[in-house]
């Protein structure tokens, strides 16, 4: 998409990704962004740079998906007046994570809710986290929060009050339902229990080192984040990976996403009362981490990519003894899928639960794999490949659905897909090196990693410092649009579907509590 005649004329960032960046003033950023959405594209990530360090005042960065790739769009703000245009107008994504940024940085949109999203009266609000004057190690006594749900009214409605606290051993989320009877009328989600200050602990790393804690932004894409923050590092820096290293990396990520689905299955099983699912599927799973324990020593691939490549090899008695693996775990996956579809109980559970029509999950920018299964048909390893992508032809899993039933089918075809990836893999495993060198990057370099994780696109935008230290590091989920169409999924179902819903779902917490 051209943007030229809006005075916007990108400028190509080096990486495996297609990346642009521009500076734009509030007209431009507004015109662009109607654009992209007019043209059926997305809203991937918003945050803010302080950039009084540099005798300016805050920087909104706003990253978009085009027919292109992805525009990163940079607006200066005025230190004593950092407000912007209301973006979520055009994105309804943009919602909360304008919040957070007024949370953390002190920028504010003009409109919008004005609401806070992540400070749940753990800090004043005048202390901005994200500010280079805000002192990392500040306390305060803890208060009450109160804060202003929607309420919703009328002949018998009740409110049930679920979390932030739960009975099983999940992360905390407060969820408000708005019932008639079993049937919801409304769901409100408050999240932000999990906020570790994960932006801000960045900016105390050398930029080599920021990896660990950029694999457990959510640990069950330790392999994504890690893939991203290296590809942005590696980008800002010019070290070129192996392409033994590539590989290797690719089969951690197909390996961590067959392990989510497989966990994942057989959960929604057992929420639609099919014990023997979970059983089976928790059978896999293990064989799967057990597998990856005895070739790379680690269950998780938990610090497995490392800036330049991997941290371990695979041998070959263990790259034969894995390649023998993935017929014998197809061909179970394929009979359980057969199980489940004729399993009149499951179905019954599964079919037109949690409906996300295509056109809302349009209008609400739905992503990854729930997204996939609502007829919006992304997959960065598909549209934008990079290597090993690129030689291994990916097929796109989707579905029209858009209900749990769909979301299952597109967990089944990825699975299945991802076996056949592992499989090109370790078939045509390079030879050479596992590491290359990376140099130290020049201060204000600034790279982006892409990498579709098993919930969806996974971002790490990332900033150099002076001596190798870590200036920003901005890492975003795809449960950041996500969550806000799980209210909607809801509504119209009874109460005891949401835990099934949710699970469809399984969206980050912790990856959207930065």
């Amino acid at each position: 998409m051209a943007y030229t005649t809006l005075g916007v004329i990108p400028a190509r960032l080096p990486g495996p990704v297609p990346v642009r960046r521009c500076t734009v003033d509030a007209r431009q950023l507004v015109a662009v962004c109607g654009a992209v959405r007019q043209a059926g594209g997305l809203l991937h990530a918003l945050w803010a740079s302080d950039e009084s360090d540099r005798g300016a005042g805050q920087l909104l960065r706003v990253a978009l998906q085009d027919a292109a790739g992805l525009l990163i769009l940079e607006l200066p703000l005025a230190g004593d007046a950092p407000m912007f245009p209301d973006l979520s107008v055009l994105f309804p994504a943009a919602g909360r994570m304008q919040r957070a940024a007024r949370d953390l940085s002190g920028v504010r949109p003009q409109g919008g809710d004005a609401r806070p999203w992540l400070r749940h009266a753990g800090w004043p609000e005048d202390f901005h986290p994200l500010r280079k004057d805000a002192e990392a190690a500040s306390a305060w006594p803890v208060r009450q929060e109160r804060y202003a749900f929607v309420p919703v009214t009328g002949d018998g409605v009740h409110e049930i009050p679920v979390g932030p606290v739960h009975a099983g051993i999940i992360e905390p989320g407060h969820f408000r339902f708005s019932v008639v009877g079993e049937k919801v009328l409304r769901l409100e989600q408050r999240l932000g229990y999990a906020h570790k200050g994960i932006e801000k602990r960045f900016e105390s790393l050398p930029i080599v080192e920021g990896v660990r804690l950029a694999a457990r932004v959510s640990g069950d894409s330790a392999a994504a984040f890690s893939w991203a923050y290296c590809m942005a590092l590696e980008a800002l820096s010019g070290a070129a990976p192996p392409p033994r290293a590539l590989a290797l990396r690719a089969l951690h990520l197909e390996r961590e996403r067959l392990a989510n689905h497989l966990g994942d299955l057989g959960a929604l099983g057992n929420d639609a009362g099919f014990a023997f699912g979970l059983s089976q599927f928790l059978r896999l799973k293990e064989d799967l981490l057990r597998a990856n324990d005895a070739a790379f020593g680690q269950r998780y691939p938990m610090d497995a990519i490392v800036p330049g490549g991997v941290a371990a090899d695979l041998d070959e008695p263990n790259r034969l003894r894995l390649l023998g693996e993935v017929a014998p775990l197809a061909e179970q996956v394929e009979r359980l899928h057969a199980i489940y579809d004729d399993h009149a109980g499951v179905q019954d559970r599964f079919m037109a639960c949690g409906r996300v029509e295509p056109e809302l999950a349009a209008q609400l920018g739905l992503v990854g794999m729930a997204g996939r299964a609502s007829q919006q048909l992304r997959d960065l390893r598909c549209d934008h490949p990079h290597a090993p992508y690129d030689a291994l032809a990916v097929n796109l899993c989707g579905h029209r659905g858009g209900d749990v039933a769909a979301r299952v089918a597109v967990r089944f075809a990825e699975a299945l897909e991802s076996l056949r990836l592992c499989r090109l893999l370790l078939e045509q495993l390079p030879g050479g090196a596992v590491r290359a060198p990376v140099p130290e990057p020049q201060p204000r370099a600034f790279g982006v990693g892409w990498v579709e994780g098993w919930r969806g696109p996974v971002l790490v935008a990332l900033e150099a410092g002076a001596g190798g230290a870590i200036r920003r590091c901005h890492a975003h989920d795809p449960s950041w649009q996500n969550w806000p169409v799980l209210e909607h999924a809801v509504i119209g179902n009874i109460v005891p579907d949401f835990p099934l819903i949710n699970k469809s779902f399984n969206l980050s917490y912790s990856g959207q509590d930065l």
